[in-house]
This record gives structure tokens, C-alpha cells and sequence, in this order.
């Protein structure tokens, strides 16, 4: 049945390609594995393999493979990623010697990807179970982990048909989980070989603040209402279900400013969220000094700037709630400041703790996100309470690449010699 699932999975993938960007970067990809591995692969080296399947994994074992990197300068580092959207992004990372996709599951191509790339060890993030992969890896006695991890009881491993897939759980030598009900999840299927180390995400996310970048045009942006005292609203990888919400809300409200990050960037979508605005806006790309003087909302139309821009706001607002999942909550959170996302949050764990702490809120819908607004701009001590709870939750778990080092570190010193 895996097989047939893989196989129908490539078959998609091939059949679409011509239409489909992501599907043609993939499947191109894919075809050029093995060459840069017969090209690149330094005969006699020896490799840590670490598997991410998109950007966001890669983000969370970012902080081991840097500390390994630098710690273990003896290893070379081999990344692969599954998906294009964690590849194109990050494939000139210069954290990793070799960086290319990682084929379809197949059993000819676990066989061929392992004989080429000789890993020493292999480091799986958070969800990835390849069983051709796993198994290779297994019969050949390389060490593998799995970091950052989280179970829950619907997972297929743990539903009454899923019993040989779960088998694939056994090739991994250890488990380094997010929690302790991961931990008892395993224990259930008599799975002991497991750590509670927590989430790598929150050392990246410490690691991003403690590298934040000042933005003098942000900083303009912002001089320019301090004489009102108005403070910035800042919108984060947002959809237009979000802006549907935010925006009537911040063109009504003139105490506030609006930094917004949109998920898309986009021509059409840019002049969208520009035609729902009733206040002066300015595009960052285009910002000048005098039209930033003039502005109410900034529109952040180019990446990477958004993890530093929260240094900026008093309220952060996730987008994605109203869509498949929430982005980025942690890295709005460890500024200390409140967090605002839509319903579609009960899959992400810190989501969830931020919730219990009191450092987030979900908002089912646009009256309940102004009643929230309102209260936290109308009352600053549960404005002030609700950050500090947000940037202590997120101190209080950082460490996990620190627990994690220490149990494998053991390894890498003996591996070259064994």
C-alpha cells in the first residue's frame, strides 16, 4: 500500500508538472540528485545527513546543523530537502556542503541515493518517515534521529491499520520529542529509545531576535505618528481572509499604524490589500522620506524582512488561521509582545501554550477580533501582561539543540574511528 501511495504520489506530480510550478521545480529537481552527489560527495569524507522537507523544518534543525558545523568541523554536512518551497529557497545555504532534493521514496532510489551519499549518520526533522529510506539506513547500521518530533494518537502509525507502517518508527536509534505526550504515545507501542529535548524552533527564533536588524525606513515609518502617540500593528504572513479582518479594523481605528507582511507578494494581491485601504499607504520597495512621513500603513513587499519588523509592533497578528494553518507564531512571540492568529491553530503546539499562558488569543471571526483589539489597546496592563507572558514562554524553551548535542555528541566524537 506505501508503495502504490508513492508511486501514485509520483505519478501526480510528473502528470502536472507543465502546469504546476511547484510540481516541475520538484520533479527537475529530483532527476538532478544524483548527479550532484557523484559530483560532490568527497570520497573518504564523512557526512552528516540531515532531511528537511521544507522551509520550515529546515528552520528547526537549522541551530544543530550550525552548532555540529561548528563543533565537529571533522563532518561535512549533506541537506536535502522534499519540498521546493524549503530548496529554492535555501539551496545556497552555506551551512551545508552539498544541498540537493531528495527522490521520490522508491526502493531503487533509497539504494541509490544511501550508496552515493555514505552518510555516517542521518538527522530526519520532525515529521519526515520515508520507509525505503529508514530501512536502508537501518540495514546498513547507520545511526539515524529524528529531532524536534511530535506524535499524536491520529497519526497512522498509531490508527488499528497503520501497524506496519509503524514498523518503519523502529529504524530510528533515537527520538528527540517536542513533549512528554509524545514520549507516552510512544511508550504505548513499547517505543523507549526517546527524549523529551523540546523544539529546536525556539533556539532559531532566539538566535533570529538576537540578530535582529535595524530598518531605518520601519523606524521612519514609525518617528513619523510617535507625536500622536501611535503605535504599529504588525500583520504577518497574511491571506486575504485576514485582511478582510484587519484592514476595515485598522481604516476605522487611527490611533493605531499598520505594518503588513502579505504570505503573497504578488502584483495583483499587493494592489488588492492597496484598494481596501482608506489611509495613506506606502509600499517598502518604494518608500521615500517624505511619502513614509505621510503613511499610516507600511506594505512590506519583498522576504526576509519580517522576523526583524516585529521588534517593531505592540500587537502581532498571524496570518493563515483562516486557511490551512497559522505561520510563524514564535517569531513575533519572543519580542514579548501579544499574539493574534485566526482558528486554525490546534495542530501547532506552541500555538496552543502560548493560548494557555496568556500570551495569544484566536479570534473565531472579524467581531471577535475587534473586541480583542480593543481590549488590548484599551487596557494597557493586560496589553503589557500578555507580552510578557508570550516572551517568557518563549525564553523558558529555549535548549532543546543544547540537550539534543549532548546526546549525540558521544557519537560523533567515536564515529570516525569506528
Amino acid at each position: 500500500m506505501y508503495s502504490i501511495g508513492i508511486a501514485l504520489y509520483a505519478f501526480v506530480a510528473r502528470l502536472i508538472a507543465p502546469f504546476h510550478k511547484k510540481a516541475r521545480l520538484m520533479t527537475r529537481g529530483q532527476k538532478q540528485t544524483f548527479d550532484i552527489l557523484r559530483q560532490k560527495i568527497e570520497p573518504g569524507a564523512s557526512y552528516i545527513w540531515f532531511h528537511a522537507a521544507s522551509l520550515g523544518e529546515f528552520e528547526q534543525g537549522r541551530p544543530l546543523m550550525e552548532r555540529i558545523r561548528k563543533e565537529h568541523p571533522e563532518y561535512k554536512i549533506l541537506l536535502t530537502f522534499f519540498s521546493p518551497s524549503g530548496y529554492e529557497v535555501r539551496k545556497n545555504y552555506e551551512g551545508a556542503d552539498i544541498i540537493c532534493y531528495l527522490p521520490f521514496d522508491f526502493f531503487r532510489n533509497a539504494t541509490r541515493f544511501l550508496e552515493l551519499a555514505k552518510p555516517s549518520i542521518a538527522i530526519f526533522i520532525k515529521y519526515e518517515f520515508w520507509m525505503n529510506y529508514l530501512d536502508g539506513l537501518k540495514k546498513r547500521e547507520i545511526p539515524t534521529y529524528i529531532i524536534s518530533a511530535i506524535f499524536r494518537p491520529n497519526q497512522i502509525f498509531f490508527r488499528w491499520y497503520g501497524k506496519n507502517y509503524r514498523n518503519v518508527l523502529r529504524d530510528f536509534n533515537w527520538f528527540f520529542v517536542q513533549d512528554r505526550n509524545s514520549l507516552e504515545i510512544l511508550k504505548k507501542y513499547d517505543i523507549h529509545n526517546v527524549t523529551i529535548s523540546g523544539d529546536t524552533r525556539f533556539d532559531r527564533v532566539n538566535e533570529i531576535y538576537l540578530q535582529r536588524k535595524a530598518l531605518p525606513l520601519v523606524e521612519q515609518f514609525l518617528q513619523a505618528g510617535k507625536e500622536n502617540e501611535k503605535h504599529a500593528l504588525i500583520a504577518g504572513s497574511s491571506w486575504g481572509k485576514d485582511e478582510e479582518m484587519l484592514i476595515p479594523y485598522f481604516n476605522e481605528h487611527p490611533e493605531i499604524k499598520l505594518i503588513i507582511a502579505p504570505h503573497e507578494i504578488h502584483e495583483s494581491h499587493i494592489s488588492e490589500i492597496i484598494s481596501r485601504l482608506k489611509r495613506p499607504c506606502v509600499r517598502y520597495s518604494q518608500a521615500t522620506e517624505g511619502e513614509i512621513a505621510r503613511a499610516d500603513c507600511l506594505i512590506i513587499d519583498c522576504f526576509g524582512l519580517l522576523s526583524s519588523i516585529y521588534r517593531y509592533g505592540i500587537i502581532a497578528y498571524i496570518g493563515g488561521g483562516f486557511g490551512v494553518g497559522i505561520h510563524n507564531t514564535l517569531e513575533a512571540a519572543v519580542y514579548g509582545i501579544p499574539v493574534v492568529f485566526g482558528p486554525n491553530y490546534k495542530r501547532f503546539k506552541e500555538a496552543r501554550d502560548l493560548i494557555q499562558c496568556g500570551g495569544a488569543f484566536s479570534v473565531q471571526d472579524e467581531e471577535a477580533f475587534n473586541s480583542r483589539m480593543n481590549e488590548l489597546l484599551t487596557y494597557p496592563e493586560v496589553l503589557e501582561l500578555s507580552g510578557k507572558q508570550a516572551g517568557n514562554y518563549v525564553n523558558q524553551s529555549i535548549g532543546a539543540t543544547d540537550i539534543i548535542l549532548t546526546e549525540i555528541d558521544p557519537l560523533l566524537r567515536t564515529s570516525l574511528n569506528t
